[in-house]
């Protein structure tokens, strides 16, 4: 996968790289009033916990901007990304208090001198812009050549802002587009990746609640991902915004993205099953956070004993259940039986200790 992903420029947001060959970041972005320090304090640092690498803030007014600093005096260390419409003054204010990236939706802030004078401040400061498009900020030239925001709408209303902002002497840049329709989604950023060498920051917008949204997000960022396209992802949910990250984390294990972390390998069960695998899989998913590994782990739980080493033979590590107990294998050779009752514990012992 790592051979086929897409050439970009690398930029720098507050010390993280972005592009190039830099790890793919997962993001995410608080939903907590702006102008409340505590609160958004608590969510950025479950954000941190969770491994978010970059935090986006929503300035709805310059007062707003203050947070950027409160945040960083109370420790916060992941880059913070101002997101801003319409005032371009807010920019300003964000860019002067320490904000680590702007987020911008040209056609939405105004006429181009003041995109010259929100790049103009990102320049002295040497910080990023992200262009951002989406379905429902087009320009209303491109919606009325197109008659939709169809992916190639999408893309030329990306390219027409990057064109303007590159007039202006910078380059410095992050592009998104992002739609609710996923196949929208997909082809504009196809589109854009064809065309340009800049990192791309993916996800869809408006994708809906913890399961649909995620469902939505796996395809439309996964199918990317699988193009060798896309430098940074948000996973877009109505949820608390640490379920963003968790899921991002999940789709980046799915396609083998990912450095360190587990993946969890499962069979749907069948009538051979003899263990409650369906609560023993949940269970183990839902203490992987206790989980400490420095490398990918693949892990399989599966119900039967005849099948399980074999079918899972890839996995590092796993059980295949017996009658009231499982058996124990590293690399489909089995090692030992265990009772059932304790073969979540034994596994997370085992995986932790590393001796497998």
């Amino acid at each position: 996968m790592e051979s086929k992903r897409r050439k970009s420029r690398q930029v720098t947001v507050g010390g993280l790289p972005i592009g190039g060959d830099a790890p793919i970041a997962v993001q995410s972005m608080l939903n907590t009033d702006s102008h409340n320090a505590d609160a958004c304090f608590a969510q950025a640092k479950a954000l941190e916990e969770a491994g978010c690498a970059v935090v986006r803030i929503a300035v709805p007014d310059r007062e707003a901007a203050r947070i950027f600093p409160a945040l960083k005096e109370r420790g916060i260390r992941v880059p913070l990304v101002a997101d801003i419409h319409f005032d371009w003054r807010i920019a300003l204010e964000s860019v002067a208090a320490g904000a680590d990236k702007i987020r911008i939706n040209p056609g939405n802030i105004g006429e181009a001198e003041r995109v010259r004078e929100v790049v103009r401040a990102c320049e002295a400061k040497r910080i990023p812009v992200r262009i951002g498009v989406n379905s429902g900020s087009l320009q209303p030239e491109i919606l009325k050549k197109y008659g939709a925001p169809t992916a190639e709408a999408l893309a030329e209303s990306a390219l027409d802002h990057v064109r303007l902002v590159e007039s202006f002497g910078f380059s410095d840049l992050v592009l998104s587009i992002k739609a609710s329709a996923v196949q929208e989604m997909i082809g504009a950023n196809r589109i854009l990746a064809a065309r340009c060498d800049y990192p791309i920051h993916l996800g869809v917008t408006e994708a809906g609640s913890r399961h649909f949204g995620t469902i939505k997000n796996a395809v439309g960022i996964g199918s990317l991902l699988c193009d060798g396209i896309g430098d940074t992802i948000r996973v877009s949910l109505t949820a608390d915004p640490v379920e963003e990250v968790r899921e991002g984390y999940a789709i980046l294990h799915a396609i083998g993205l990912s450095a360190a972390g587990v993946d969890v390998i499962s069979c749907p069960t069948c009538g051979r099953t003899r263990i409650p695998l369906i609560d023993m899989v949940e269970a183990f998913e839902s203490r992987i956070g206790e989980i400490r590994t420095g490398r990918r782990v693949r892990v399989a739980l599966m119900g039967c004993a005849v099948n399980g080493p074999g079918e899972a033979r890839e996995a590092d590590i796993g059980i295949a259940g017996g009658d009231g107990y499982v058996v124990l294998f590293c690399k489909g050779e089995i090692v030992r039986r265990i009772p059932a009752d304790e073969a979540v514990d034994t596994l997370i012992e085992i995986i932790n200790r590393g001796d497998f």
